[in-house]
């Protein structure tokens, strides 16, 4: 396609792109996002490509290969419209059947079918499913609508309609103010007002300005980010060259894990298909304004999450963070005035401008406005991503959409906002997915982490695992960082291995207070959250392994010892054959007895044993 030089000219192609899709009669949109891949869906995808080759439906039939659909334990999955039905668990050897049966005479794959856990029925469509049910979906159902790759496919689902519009009629003032207006907060952890950055940053003095795409997710167990820009990178950049035409800049990057090999690739092709249409470049769509996007590969570093870190690793040095006496808004990439948004903030904006303000700030709470994606992984019987609007309890995701926990035990906490973030009890459930208000309770929505934990999880155990990432991702610039979160993990490390002391607990306490006050970067500042939050709603179980030297949750293993129930076992040998140690004594047939010398507390025994016959005291 050639270059494209006015708005005029846009919306001829989307015309055009429309009218050479009116014969398609059918869709299967196949999951290409990096959970479903694992689990297959290349070859899926080569399979039913195939077969519709094979039995000549592709004049009519349309294989839209899509990013992440949320469901991703699911995958390979499948969603055929129209009928939104929902395949699940696909194999290439379900092809022949998937194009025979379902594309071409309508029937219905029963064994393909998702089955209800609670209920135990097969569901046919994707909207009946209570993963999605509760759920309020506004971006990550875009990425049904478009394959990554495909520029022509964004366009005619009305992609870059409110680049056009803020081009073509909006001042770079009525933007922010209608950003501001919407009431969108940065989606990357601080939940900092983005209007507000961005009116700060275009009244900064200077005339070399950038924007940046903050894409270095590092939080344990978090994809919200990858999942957005492997699944639609264009809505990415189209909300960045609206940010860049309302702040003033002409450059921008999108600083991308290097971990995150899909999302990489993808955002390059966007921004060179971006480019050979004239929607980056010089004066975009023939206007006065123009703007280019560099993709830019972070190494790894969890510190490089943080905007001056960032910034810095751009720069080609050390990342590390800088002092903010003066915001990034002024003193930013190179020294220059720049504004850093992280990837969801930046696919919210779009929608905003086409939709209003006052769209977006229905929803939500008075201080937390729109939706927010969260990845939802731990104990639970549904994992993946979830979009709900902001506001929705905590209860609701965790039960609703999450169904609990699993093999009937009972859901104990959920940790939300990744390593930086606090541990919530399940009496605290009832409590809104809100920037302030997990605040106020000693938590964080920070980028969308949410890990939910059951009743064998030792939450003295969770603090101490959190500092050790924490430790080993912290940069040592700073002091209070660098050894605090070391004196707190060696605190920690006495309580759960037996050597603990009461009044370490205050110290303990003393400690992360310092921390959090006097650390120069957010990472440092928010590290002292798992310990302060377990503290303050978990402080008996800290008290059971200091008084008692006993782990109610059978998890630190220097409190805890292994015995086989008389009355349970029944002798099947299978507990004897299962450990490596050879700790397992017993004829067949009779009750088996574990040496506690040799025992190594592995659990494997108690997790092979079928009659719970393996106690932990």
């Amino acid at each position: 396609m050639s270059s494209l030089n006015s708005f005029r000219e846009l919306e001829h192609l989307r015309e055009r792109l429309q009218e050479q899709r009116q014969n398609i009669t059918t869709t299967v949109m196949v999951c290409g996002g990096t959970g479903c891949q694992a689990s297959g869906s290349q070859a899926v995808i080569s399979a039913i490509r195939d077969e519709l080759s094979r039995q000549k439906l592709g004049l009519r039939v349309r294989l839209c290969v899509t990013g992440c659909h949320g469901f991703c334990e699911q995958g390979p999955v499948i969603i055929i419209e129209p009928g939104n039905v929902f395949y699940c668990h696909v194999s290439p050897e379900d092809a022949f059947e998937i194009v025979s049966q379902t594309l071409v005479k309508g029937e219905i794959i029963e064994r393909l079918l998702y089955t209800d856990p609670v209920s135990g029925k097969r569901v046919q469509t994707e909207s009946e499913i209570p993963f999605y049910q509760a759920q309020d979906r506004q971006l990550l159902s875009r990425n049904l609508m478009v394959d990554p790759c495909s520029i022509e496919d964004y366009i005619v689902a009305g992609g870059y309609s409110a680049l056009t519009r803020v081009l073509n009629g909006m001042a770079p003032e009525e933007v922010i103010e209608e950003i501001n207006s919407s009431g969108l907060r940065g989606r990357g952890g601080g939940g900092f007002p983005t209007g507000r950055k961005w009116s700060e940053c275009r009244e900064a003095p200077g005339d070399e300005k950038y924007v940046i795409c903050n894409a270095d997710e590092g939080d344990p167990g978090a994809y919200m980010d990858r999942c957005v820009l492997e699944g639609n990178p264009h809505l990415v950049l189209e909300g960045m060259i609206i940010g860049a035409r309302a702040i003033g800049a002409q450059k921008g990057y999108v600083y991308v894990r290097n971990e995150y090999p899909l999302a990489v690739k993808h955002s390059r092709i966007a921004v060179e298909q971006a480019r050979e249409l004239g929607l980056l470049g010089d004066n975009i769509l023939g206007s006065p304004f123009s703007f280019d996007v560099d993709i830019a590969r972070g190494g790894g570093a969890f510190v490089c999450g943080e905007s001056t870190a960032l910034m810095n690793s751009l720069e080609g040095e050390v990342g590390e963070p800088r002092p903010k006496d003066i915001h990034t808004v002024v003193d930013g990439l190179y020294h220059k005035p720049t504004t850093l948004n992280n990837v969801e903030t930046w696919a919210n904006v779009p929608p905003i401008i086409l939709n209003g303000s006052a769209w977006f700030a229905s929803k939500g709470t008075q201080g937390s406005k729109g939706t927010k994606i969260l990845a939802l992984t731990g104990h639970i019987k549904n994992t993946g991503l979830v979009e709900v609007a902001m506001g929705t309890p905590i209860r609701t995701v965790v039960f609703d959409i999450g169904g609990g926990a699993l093999d009937g035990k009972q859901v104990k906490a959920v940790q939300t906002g990744g390593p930086s973030g606090g541990c919530l009890p399940v009496e605290k459930f009832d409590l809104a997915i809100d920037f302030d208000v997990l605040a106020e309770a000693g938590s964080m929505i920070g980028s969308g982490g949410m890990v939910v934990m059951d009743e064998e999880t030792c939450m003295v155990d969770v603090a101490k695992y959190f500092l050790t990432f924490l430790q080993d991702e912290s940069c040592g610039k700073c002091v209070p960082c660098r050894l605090g979160v070391d004196r707190m993990l060696e605190i920690i490390t006495d309580i759960t291995e037996g050597r603990g002391r009461p009044e370490q607990l205050d110290l303990l306490e003393d400690l992360a207070d310092t921390v959090s006050q006097t650390a120069l970067c957010g990472l440092g500042k928010t590290a002292p959250n798992p310990v302060l939050s377990t503290l303050r709603y978990f402080r008996a179980e800290y008290e059971a392994h200091i008084k008692e030297k006993k782990c109610s949750a059978g998890v630190c293993k220097a409190l805890i010892t292994y015995s086989i129930d008389p009355d349970k076992c029944n002798g099947c040998g299978v507990c004897v054959r299962a450990c490596a140690y050879e700790a397992i004594r017993g004829k067949k047939k009779q009750v088996h007895v574990i040496d506690p010398q040799l025992c190594q507390k592995c659990g494997i025994c108690r997790s092979e044993c079928k009659f719970d016959a393996i106690r932990v005291v």
